[in-house]
């Protein structure tokens, strides 16, 4: 029996963007078995662009914002398939078979967890002409933007942080993921177009996000002692990229070492500790992807 597959986007107040991707949506052949939006404290008109013009679309709605992850853990429990492909409402595949091959993908490799697509990206106007993407490989983060999942593992793995509220979610699912014996693969055969709208963005607000969130995932998932050397890293890194952006960044770096501090009681009482040699592997496979199932078995002997 076929995979079913959903399309699951998280949206705030970009009305215009989200209907540019519906329309693109609606050329895919064959169509996903169905449509999800979060549509999360919403007041620019979302709401009646869906009910209005896009009424088979599911619709999810949050009066007032809970942010990113949450609607995603929302929209992976309601969506019902096999499948769910994670977009932003500034995102959609490019090629009218995409979702046919992405049930090719899924099927053709059991312990697949994630898939993530390279993207052609107005943040990267390089990427908007490439030609080759290079060749398809394990790693150890996707991007929600352009990723599909396979949902039973997302359920198994208990989803993503809802208190991170957005950023950093991706990587702390792929640690899991591996640990768990469950592949992330970045197939370059397909790919996203990623408008990157500047609209509800900010690089400094989602840096401190990330970085904070970074710092929690090593409280949550590090073992010990291993875990006080990689959170020193990790924050040294980070400050070193606000020294990279300017005075500016710097000044303001102490904002997310202050609301890191606010949530260590609850990372230490939620913490699950994962073997180190997995975790070891994971942070191995984030800078050096692994290009083959052998390379990968080696290394990840636990993937039988």
């Amino acid at each position: 029996m076929s995979l079913s597959v959903a399309i699951c986007i998280a949206t705030h107040n970009r009305r215009d963007e989200l209907a540019r991707t519906l329309t693109a949506l609606a050329r895919l052949e064959p169509a996903p078995e169905a449509i999800w939006v979060a549509a999360d404290g919403c007041t620019d008109g979302t709401l009646e662009l869906l009910r209005d013009q896009h009424p088979q679309v599911k619709l999810i709605v949050h009066e007032t914002p809970r942010g990113s992850i949450p609607s995603r853990n929302e929209l992976a429990a309601a969506c019902g398939c096999d499948i769910f492909v994670s977009l932003d409402d500034d995102s959609y595949p490019l090629e009218a078979d995409f979702i046919a091959c992405v049930r090719e993908l899924f099927a053709a490799r059991p312990r697949l967890a994630v898939a993530s697509f390279p993207q052609r990206s107005d943040e990267f106007p390089a990427s908007l002409t490439a030609v080759d993407f290079g060749p398809s490989c394990f790693t150890g983060s996707y991007a929600n933007s352009g990723a599909a999942l396979r949902k039973s593992v997302f359920t198994e793995l208990g989803g993503y942080p809802e208190f991170f509220f957005h950023a950093y979610e991706e990587p702390d699912f792929a640690l899991r993921c591996v640990a768990a014996g469950w592949q992330v693969w970045h197939e370059t055969s397909l790919t996203i177009r990623h408008h990157f709208t500047g609209t509800q963005r900010n690089e400094m607000r989602t840096h401190q996000r990330h970085a904070r969130n970074e710092f929690w995932s090593v409280l949550l998932r590090c073992p010990a002692p291993q875990w006080l050397g990689v959170a020193l890293f990790r924050a040294v890194r980070q400050f070193g990229y606000a020294c990279h952006r300017g005075f500016n960044w710097v000044l303001r770096e102490p904002a997310w070492w202050l609301a890191a501090t606010r949530e260590i009681p609850r990372c230490w009482k939620e913490r699950q500790p994962l073997p180190w040699p997995s975790y070891r592997g994971w942070m191995e496979l984030v800078r050096r992807p692994i290009a083959t199932e052998a390379e990968w078995r080696a290394k990840f002997p636990s993937d039988t």
